[in-house]
Formats: structure tokens, sequence, C-alpha cells
């Protein structure tokens, strides 16, 4: 069987991202795929939030390794201070110095035959550089989105670090990875010498966490009268990425119109870590009668509560038109209708077409959205609501991810020995 050495900071005990959904199913899944995953990872005191509710989906016997880490954030500051150097280009630099030591005694152990590193955690490349560099082992590069871009990061000198770890990667990399076409283009144009080696490989949903979630209770109201759609947004709203400020600014217009009351809608948001920003936006428009703010729970109660509402809410910001969010997959496969308060010129937008799903407004238009919102509770008392289609969502699944990445890896592989290796079957 091969190796492939994975160097991901978002890995359990890690909780609050939907980001360790990728590695993690990789990890399941690689075995029976023909390749041995090797995880080196940072050691938890560098999680701002842990649990371990999904240690026991890292199939027993799998190698990890957690290397030294601190967060400069929490652990390096000075009177609520910290030098911009030791935060480049991110708070968890420290990782870097350790993880390439670890790594190299992982490769003189177990000698993988692939290095792959994966973002959003820009040291994790910077680590497997610095591997490759040392002992030659080929590199896969997992970008899934833009690194250095228009407006991000703000701060000019962690922008210019970025763009140099981005530069090094695709340059050094066999394979550098996107998760949607907006941002495999984006790259192919900034970098024509790597375009052939610049590809797509999207997130997915596990079908096997599906299958242990708890039965859904559908939601349950008084017969006596109708009870509002319950809308659900599970994980985090990010300020300028999902702002939902006009989403806000729609409510309180309708509501000020009598066009809706909390009788009729019902927006939930899971997890959005952002608790505050959202319950002061609500009351500035007067939507607070609108929302709920719920704390987070295990990964498992979260898809059984995708299954159980009524409709699901994605937000995605025009600034990331060339982005996924990888929470759109598990929507999906719970099979709900899906609201898009997105630009249907971005990828987001393309993914829920292609769903068959046309619920989609852009998120910065309040305008919009104020007209959407009651065609929504109207079509979904009469049971009109789209779902998304059987055959879109079945080939979203990790498993045809995880077989996608086999070939990405068996193809470094050979490109690095010089001879043909079989994929697996």
């Amino acid at each position: 069987m091969k190796r492939v050495l994975m160097i991901a900071y978002h890995f359990p005990p890690l909780a609050g991202s939907s980001g360790i959904q990728r590695t993690l199913r990789f990890v399941q899944h690689l075995p029976s795929l023909g390749w041995q995953p090797l995880v080196l990872s940072a050691n938890p005191r560098a999680y701002e939030k842990s649990s371990s509710d999904l240690l026991a989906d890292v199939p027993e016997g799998t190698v990890v390794r957690r290397a030294f880490a601190l967060d400069t954030a929490r652990h390096l500051q000075l009177g609520g201070r910290y030098l911009g150097w030791m935060a480049r280009p991110d708070r968890w630099i420290s990782w870097k110095f350790a993880a390439i030591r670890e790594g190299l005694r992982m490769i003189d152990e177990f000698k993988p035959d692939v290095i792959w590193s994966t973002y959003p955690i820009a040291t994790a490349h910077v680590i497997a550089s610095a591997l490759h560099r040392k002992t030659g082992i080929a590199w896969v590069a997992d970008f899934r989105d833009p690194m250095a871009h228009a407006g991000y990061p703000a701060d000019p000198r962690t922008w210019r670090s970025y763009q140099a770890i981005e530069t090094d990667a695709v340059a050094r990399a066999s394979y550098s990875v996107f998760t949607t076409p907006g941002a495999a283009h984006m790259y192919q144009t900034r970098y024509p010498a790597a375009a052939s080696r610049i590809v797509v490989l999207e997130n997915g949903y596990d079908e096997e966490s599906f299958a242990a979630a708890a039965q859904p209770h559908p939601v349950q109201g008084d017969h006596a009268r109708p009870r509002p759609l319950l809308l659900l947004h599970s994980g985090i709203v990010y300020p300028s990425e999902r702002d939902p400020t006009q989403l806000f600014v729609a409510l309180g217009r309708l509501k000020n119109e009598g066009v809706l009351t909390a009788t009729d809608l019902r927006i939930r948001f899971r997890a959005c870590v952002h608790d505050e920003l959202l319950q002061d936006l609500a009351t500035t428009h007067g939507a607070q009668d609108f929302i709920e703010l719920c704390p987070a729970i295990p990964y498992r109660e979260a898809l059984a509560e995708m299954m159980a509402v009524d409709a699901l809410l994605v937000m995605q910001a025009s600034n990331c038109n060339a982005q996924i969010p990888a929470k759109i997959y598990e929507y999906l496969r719970a099979g709900k209708p899906i609201l898009g308060l997105t630009d249907p010129a971005g990828d987001t937008a393309a993914v829920l077409r292609a769903a068959g799903l046309s619920d989609i407004v852009s998120l910065d238009s309040a305008d919009e959205i104020a007209r959407v919102l009651p065609t929504l509770v109207r079509d979904w008392r009469q049971g009109k609501l789209l779902l998304p289609k059987a055959l879109t969502v079945l080939s979203a699944s990790r498993r045809g991810r995880s077989q996608a990445l086999v070939t990405l890896l068996e193809q470094a592989a050979y490109d690095k020995i010089g001879k043909f290796v079989p994929a697996p079957h």
C-alpha cells in the first residue's frame, strides 16, 4: 500500500469549522483505495475550540502525529497585543518549526510516496514546501480557496506573505488543488505556466455520517394554526463574506409593511460564532422577532437538524464568487429546499442551479431578498418548493471525492518516479 503524508491543521479534536471534514473523510476513505494516510497535525492546545465528537471517526490504527504549536493571539500576546510578524502568515506559524522536524521523522519512518498539505492555514503549505525541498518527495498542495486576492488579507505584509507562499506552492507542487472552478480559473490565469497542474476537487458530504445521524424529527406545530417556516443557517456567519445586514433590512421592511410576521418565518442561526453582531443587526433593523441564535452542537446532531427543518439558508457574498461553502454539499444531501443568498454569477449559485434549485438572490440586495422571502413562505405552504436533484446529490459524496484525490496522488507519484503506477479499482 502506498502512503501519503497529510499535513493538516484542521483535524479532530478541533471544533467549530466545517473545514475539518475534508481531511477527515479523505483519511477515512483512502485506505480502501490503496493509500495509507499519515497525518501530521498541530497539538490541540493550538485549537481555540475542541471537541471529542469526531475523534471516533478517525480509523483505528491511523498514524497521527501532533507537533508543538501555539496560537499567537492567545498564547503569545502581552497586554492584549502581539507583534505582526509573530502571526504571519497566520497565528499558527509556531507550528512550522516542530512540524518540519516531526515530518522528517515520519518520512524516515514510513517512507511516504507523496506529501499533501491543505489550506486555509497557510503554515501547512510552508511546512510541506520545506519537507518537499529537503526530501524531493512529490507534493500535492490543496488550496481549497484562493489565498492572496483583492482585499484579502487586508494587511499588506500578510498579503505579500500569502502571495509568496502560493507562488512557491504552485511552482513546486505536482498539483495545486482548488474546490471551485472559479478559484482554479483564477489561478490558471495568474500562473499560466502551471495551468495544466491546477485542478478542481470539490468538497462533498459523508454518506456514513448521514446514515449514523439521528433520524430527523420533523418540526411540529400547533395543528389549530399555521406554524412558521423554519429556515436554518448552520455554521459560521462571517461578517464580510456572509454579511447578513441586507437580510435583516429586508426582514424589518417586510415586518413594517405587514407582509411577513414571526408566525410566517423563523430563521435559526446555528453556531454562527458572531452572535452579538447578528443580535445587534437584527435589533437595529427590527428583525429580532424572526431570528433565533443557537449554540454549536455535535456534528451528527447538526446533520439531523438539517434534515428536520423546512428549508436551509446559504449565504455567500460576491467577494467570494470563486468559493463555495463546504456546508452546501451537506445541505444538498439533507434533501431540503435551499435559499441561496449569493451572487447569481458566482460558483455557489452555479452549484445550486446544477442541483435544480432556483431560489437564488443577491446577498447584498435587500430589495431582492424582500421579494423572495414571501414567495418562499407561500410556496412552502403550498408544497411547491424545489428539492435538490438526486443524481446531483449522489455525485457529491466524499468517497467519490477521495477517488479523485487518489488519481492525483497516483499521478504525482508516477511523475516523480518516472514509471507507471496503476490506480486501484
